[in-house]
């Protein structure tokens, strides 16, 4: 697959002058082998990958500040790196450039346990974090899957299986500190819930994809951790019969914390990866979270929606280790799709459509599956009409992949023709770019130029991604 670049790369005397300033102020923490450039431009697509010229370790915020100023002055793009989770080539360097790695600069700073919030360092990781709240009964409930770091998960504006109950990143940030084009810092917000004090600069940001500056600092929401938590899992004859279950379950307001629906494709993967004996059909995992007695009601109500539905056996278990066993089967899912064709690719794409929709548009898709003859289970969230397809295609099989790009094009405008849009959580990055004008119309293209020509008028942080620059 091919990208366009509508950032060119600095002039040779400039770069050489940058990474020998970067050199004299980082000493060992500047990197320029080839294999580290590499690591910090891999992507989880098909993208190509495209490194950077070198490579920062910063240790605090001033370190990410003299990168700025010192690539500022010499026309040198910055690319702020987390954990290199993103799926659709935001840690890519098409102009080169310097990667800003923020990994180390994983400090918990502060914890308001009465307030519900803390303040975090960008490197943070959701799990290091949930590791350190633990013991004050607390937890941050975002979970993308994978355990990414708190910056570039705000970054991107992740959400993921408990999104349906608590929200996005977009809902659980409250204020940031930014680096911004001139080196100096952005403060976005404060501690306080609510604020109606100017423009909602925090959320300019949340989504940005490091396009307009460089997040270092955090302050976001926490949640007790939940009394009961019940699993639950619940096979269906049919996809359009798991949605309905879904929707019903919300009209009736049963505060789901989290709910999947995984298609029979991807059961049999799940089943042959984890050793599970799940019935091959659609299924929907649940999870409940509340007292005793609340997660038994919740449950209660729901296994007998699921059985008008036409829902087999309802089971839900409290036990930590079934829990675990069923949602880590989930979290899996991305290796259980490659090991169902050792040596071929994945490429994970999603969209989100209304929910009233979601039926029509899984089983649309399935059936473009079979008529391009490929191989894409899929998962969703489907308490808020997202959901995933793996892409298992043979890389170098170029008839293959031209019928890959075809159903992921077709799966864009499926979504976006049903009021649903190209990335209900993966971002535009490189790969989306395309579908951009069509979902939201130029008049707000040209408005997000704009932002950018304001705040990054020199185009060093991150360009080339989410809209092009021209």
């Amino acid at each position: 697959m091919t990208i366009s670049n509508d950032v060119k790369r600095p002039e040779s005397q400039a770069l050489a002058s940058a990474v020998e300033a970067l050199a004299a102020r980082f000493g060992n923490r500047l990197i320029t082998s080839q294999a580290v450039r590499e690591q910090h431009a891999h992507t989880t697509t098909w993208l190509p990958t495209q490194p950077p010229d070198a490579v920062v370790m910063a240790q605090e915020t001033a370190d990410i500040q003299d990168v700025v100023r010192i690539c500022a002055k010499h026309r040198v793009p910055v690319i702020a790196f987390g954990t290199g989770t993103s799926l659709e080539g935001q840690v890519n360097a098409p102009a080169g450039g310097i990667c800003v790695d923020l990994r180390d600069m994983n400090r918990i700073l502060e914890v308001h346990a009465e307030d519900l919030d803390c303040v975090i360092q960008p490197g943070v990781t959701r799990k290091a974090l949930n590791e350190h709240l633990r013991d004050q009964g607390l937890f941050f409930p975002i979970d993308p899957g994978a355990d990414a770091s708190l910056g570039g998960m705000t970054a991107t504006r992740a959400s993921g299986t408990n999104a349906v109950r608590y929200g996005t990143m977009r809902e659980n940030v409250l204020a940031l500190k930014v680096v911004r084009g001139d080196g100096e810092i952005i403060t976005t917000g404060t501690r306080a819930k609510k604020s109606a004090a100017g423009y909602d600069l925090t959320h300019l940001f949340v989504g940005a994809e490091g396009t307009l500056g460089i997040i270092s600092e955090l302050t976001i929401r926490l949640r007790g951790i939940p009394e009961t938590i019940a699993a639950a899992a619940c096979s269906f004859e049919t996809v359009r019969g798991a949605c309905q279950a879904t929707i019903l379950a919300i009209q009736t307001g049963i505060p789901l914390a989290r709910i999947e629906l995984l298609n029979a494709e991807q059961v049999r993967a799940c089943n042959a990866y984890s050793k599970l004996t799940l019935p091959e059909t659609p299924l929907l995992l649940l999870e409940f979270h509340g007292s005793e007695v609340e997660v038994a009601e919740q449950s209660r109500n729901f296994g007998e929606i699921a059985k008008e539905c036409g829902g087999g056996d309802f089971t839900w278990t409290t036990k930590p280790e079934d829990r675990t066993k069923l949602w880590q089967a989930r979290h899996d899912a991305y290796w259980s799709v490659k090991a169902l064709r050792p040596g071929a690719g994945v490429v994970a794409t999603d969209v989100c459509v209304p929910i009233s929709r979601l039926a029509d548009c899984v089983t649309e898709t399935e059936d473009d599956l079979k008529r391009l003859n490929l191989l894409s289970p899929i998962v969703g969230h489907v308490g808020d009409g997202n959901f995933h397809c793996s892409l298992v295609c043979d890389v170098d099989n170029k008839e293959e992949m031209a019928r890959g790009e075809e159903f992921m094009h077709r799966l864009v405008e499926r979504a976006q023709s049903m009021g649903g849009t190209c990335t209900g959580e993966h971002g535009i990055g490189q790969g989306k770019q395309k579908y951009l004008k069509a979902e939201l119309g130029p008049e707000a293209i040209d408005a997000m130029r704009a932002l950018k020509q304001a705040l990054d008028p020199q185009n060093i942080f991150n360009p080339g991604k989410i809209v092009p620059v021209g």
